[in-house]
């Protein structure tokens, strides 16, 4: 594999011409083509790394605040919760925090889980409750004295959980531009991000996003057992991150590091367990309705199986059910179609001509889930957003899906409106899921060409000497390429290459 930078923005001869980072203007063309607008690209004689304040952190910071600050006009409108004449649809400014507030008691004091049944899992509910108790906070400042603005209790709590969320994102940034290596501009492609505009208060996902890129950050700093705990209080936040460690066992497995994937799986158990056992022991009933939920739950409106069983006239899988009911042949299509996408992804990563980095095989698991499941609320995309950056950093593949994403918010918004109060039909609906998908699908088969042609992935070829930048122990680690192949002679049947020799198996 050739390591090296190659075309047209290789460096040339001379530390003025290679700087100690990759600079997005030399790099990709949609970058290039943006800094018109400022003067071009980077000159060949110009210095990086002495800006004594604008460092790549601290811009890249700067635009995730202007992404959010985007992302609270959109929402300005839903915010004080008076919603009225289908004001949340035609304004596109929904969000799942408004009608729970009061729904979970929150507006009376009430704890998710011990005074409320919450169907999020345990650190979600505690988000609220957190957010709950701020927005109270600020209700008896503004009571007690003039200079605060007195709000209503839902707009309050609304304020509270987008700024904590805004945290979130920013947490996220700093983590995505620690796991960049030489491409901290990278990190850009999370606060310009269209998706971020559109989803950042959608839900409370931002929280578990964070949790899990933090964690992905302490592996690739070689903690695996602080990256374990991390990514366990992000399942418990979320399930997804139970992918990553997901990856990471996969990449482990081929490098020969399973002990130090085991104390990475040993902590995230533990993390888990430290916060959802009290719960659950102290209200089982309540603690076990998320996973009672997505036993029951049927497909999701923008999911594939919704759109599949439209097409039969909903007669497909289980047919029509009656509420509560669990849909027992969609769960086990559901289950075997995962189980498909995890062998396949284990044989990519097992099989590549050199091992995969971690965000590639995470994106893929996670992508793949995503595709498969029987359930995408709108907001699960932020879940791609970091993996996808880290996985192929280029800004034209990653707008082009992002753009297919924040198209399927408006005929959602359209579709829920109802066409009575002049929204749209369903199958508009379901086109824009179907472009969705299709984006997804095309960015998830760049990223596999990536891993069986490593030669055309920009991070590696980007910078003389690199692997995996958010590798941790696996960057640089030995690469067991586990490949079966015909035996060269008689008596055998297959062998197994690896870094090591081969060995006949018969």
């Amino acid at each position: 594999m050739n390591s090296t930078p190659s075309g047209p923005s290789a460096p040339a001869d001379g530390p003025e011409a290679f700087p100690d980072r990759v600079v997005p203007s030399r790099t990709d063309p949609v970058v290039a083509q943006a800094s018109e607008a400022v003067g071009g690209p980077w000159g060949r004689h110009a210095v990086t790394g002495r800006a004594p304040f604008w460092t790549p952190l601290r811009v890249c910071l700067l635009y995730a605040v202007l992404g959010l600050s985007l992302a609270w006009i959109k929402q300005e409108p839903c915010a004080d919760g008076r919603w009225a004449d289908g004001v949340q649809y035609t304004h596109l400014c929904y969000s799942d925090t408004v009608p729970l507030f009061s729904l979970y008691g929150l507006d009376g004091g009430a704890l998710p889980y011990l005074d409320a049944s919450v169907e999020y899992p345990v650190l979600t509910g505690a988000f609220m409750a957190l957010a709950a108790l701020l927005a109270r906070a600020y209700d008896g400042l503004a009571g007690a004295t003039a200079l605060l603005p007195e709000l209503a209790p839902v707009h309050a709590y609304y304020l509270v959980t987008c700024l904590l969320l805004s945290c979130c994102a920013l947490v996220t940034v700093r983590a995505v531009l620690g796991l960049s290596g030489r491409r901290p501009w990278d990190a850009a492609m999370i606060g310009l991000s269209p998706l971020l505009v559109v989803h950042a208060f959608t839900n409370w996902d931002l929280f578990a996003v964070a949790l899990t890129t933090l964690g992905m950050w302490a592996w690739a700093r070689r903690m695996p057992v602080l990256a374990g705990v991390l990514l366990g209080l992000g399942v418990a936040a979320k399930l997804y991150p139970v992918l990553v460690l997901g990856a990471l066992f996969l990449l482990c497995l081929r490098a020969g590091l399973l002990r130090t994937w085991l104390r990475a799986a040993l902590g995230a158990a533990g993390a888990w367990l430290l916060v959802n056992l009290p719960v659950a022991l102290a209200s089982f009933e309540n603690w076990g309705r998320f996973f009672r939920l997505n036993s029951v739950r049927p497909a999701d409106p923008d999911s594939v199986w919704n759109i599949v069983r439209h097409v039969r006239d909903g007669e497909l899988f289980d047919g029509s059910l009656a509420e509560g009911q669990t849909p027992v042949v969609l769960n086990a299509v559901v289950a075997a179609a995962m189980l498909l996408l995890v062998l396949g992804v284990g044989w990519l990563t097992l099989a590549a001509p050199v091992r995969p980095r971690v965000p590639q095989v995470a994106f893929l698991l996670v992508a793949g889930f995503l595709l498969l499941n029987k359930v995408w609320s709108p907001q699960y995309s932020l879940w791609l957003l970091p993996l996808a950056v880290l996985a192929r950093p280029a800004w034209r593949s990653l707008l082009a899906w992002q753009a297919t994403e924040a198209l399927l918010w408006v005929p959602r918004m359209l579709w829920y409106l109802g066409t009575e109060n002049g929204g749209i039909d369903v199958e508009w609906f379901f086109l824009a899921v179907g472009l969705r998908d299709v984006a997804v699908v095309v960015l998830m088969a760049l990223v596999v060409r990536d891993v069986l042609r490593p030669d055309g992935d920009v991070v590696r070829t980007s910078w003389p000497g690199v692997d995996d930048p958010a590798g941790g122990p696996l960057d640089h680690a030995p690469d067991h390429r586990m490949v079966i192949r015909r035996a060269d002679r008689p008596g055998s049947s297959l062998v197994v290459d690896g870094e090591g020799g081969r060995r006949t198996v018969r």
